[in-house]
């Protein structure tokens, strides 16, 4: 049997396939009134396509656990019982295709308050549906952008309380997954990397302080997530700055870390942290990242980053790089890659009777 086509167990969840769809904002949701940050249409059509497709887990968009949380005005959240209601819809529709639904609790810390990518992407104010942003330290992302105000202790501790809130509303909800965003530069990736993180307190400075905030979030969502279902954590390998970042040698520490905090699996990406650097983009270029640290920890671990190709893919997962693999774009541009490369590798997924003749 192909290895992307084998299922796979994390707890009591045994998830179909290997072939999972990270994480993609779609900057689609009410900004305000009565149904913001809850799914759309638009939604419920985007993620049932990938599930009608093979897909074997579906991971939402970065989902906001507050409202000051959000990217853009335009994100998807869930802090409140309107949206846990939306997201029954889809997670009760991708439960029969046989697809798992994962969400992605996220706060975007000092780079929220954004427009859409496609008007700019830039800070937002009041009068733009925008607020004032926080983060570990008074330090904005990049030129032009917000300073966040750096948060107190007792502004720290609320945010944890509240992806345990959040944590609360997703299984509410249906998912079956919980992942924790700790990466692009987002605010738990934010505290990690000296970087972004110029505190002197117990939330800063050595990589014990750093780290703190991150596992104080898992801890909170793990104690109100069930001991049968997984938590995830999304790293940013590296913030790929030569000295003052986060690093790979870090990330590999951590992982250590996160397991004995009750963490199933890591997903592993790079950047995001710091504005302007240069990325070495090619196919596959941060497997390397996953490789080590399933080659050095007993924590699983998830590929993502330019995989198109199923023999590409395929061959991540039999050199024992990965666990598992995460699609984006290319899922955007193929919502049925899973059932075409299960046809190519010799794997089966669910198909939807309404489309055997396709098959």
């Amino acid at each position: 049997m192909s290895a992307l086509f084998e299922p796979y167990t994390l707890r009591s969840l045994t998830i179909p396939n290997r072939v999972w769809m990270a994480s993609m904002c779609q900057y689609s949701a009410d900004a305000t009134g009565p149904d913001a940050g809850a799914p759309t249409d638009w939604h419920f059509a985007h993620l049932a396509a990938r599930a009608t497709g093979g897909t074997g887990l579906i991971l939402t968009e970065a989902t906001a656990v507050s409202p000051e949380g959000r990217i853009s005005p335009y994100d998807l959240g869930i802090w409140n019982d309107t949206q846990v209601e939306a997201f029954r819809r889809i997670t009760g529709f991708l439960a029969t295709q046989g697809t798992v639904s994962g969400i992605q609790l996220a706060h975007a810390g000092r780079k929220a308050s954004t427009d859409r990518p496609w008007n700019g992407g830039g800070p937002v104010g009041p009068e733009n549906d925008g607020w004032e942003v926080v983060g570990p330290s008074p330090v904005p992302f990049a030129e032009g952008h917000l300073v966040p105000a750096e948060l107190s202790v007792d502004g720290i501790k609320e945010i944890v309380e509240q992806f345990a809130a959040a944590a609360r509303r997703a299984l509410d909800a249906g998912f079956q997954v919980a992942e924790i965003h700790g990466a692009h530069g987002y605010l738990v990736g934010q505290f990690l990397s000296p970087h972004s993180n110029h505190r002197d307190d117990e939330y800063g400075g050595s990589y014990e302080n750093r780290v703190r905030f991150a596992l104080e979030v898992v801890d909170a969502v793990r104690a109100v997530w069930p001991d049968d279902l997984p938590v995830f954590f999304r790293i940013s390998a590296t913030d790929w700055l030569d000295e003052g970042g986060w690093t790979a040698d870090e990330t590999v520490r951590l992982a250590d870390e996160l397991l004995a905090h009750g963490v199933d699996l890591l997903d592993v990406s790079s950047g995001g942290n710091a504005a302007g650097v240069r990325i070495p983009l090619r196919p596959g270029y941060q497997v390397p990242f996953a490789a080590r640290v399933k080659a050095e920890t007993a924590l699983p671990v998830a590929a993502v980053g330019l995989i198109t190709e199923p023999d590409q893919a395929e061959k991540i997962l039999a050199n024992g790089e990965a666990d598992a693999v995460l699609l984006a774009r290319e899922l955007l541009r193929n919502p049925s890659w899973a059932r075409q490369a299960a046809a190519r590798l010799g794997g089966t997924v669910h198909t939807p009777p309404q489309y055997l003749r396709a098959v």
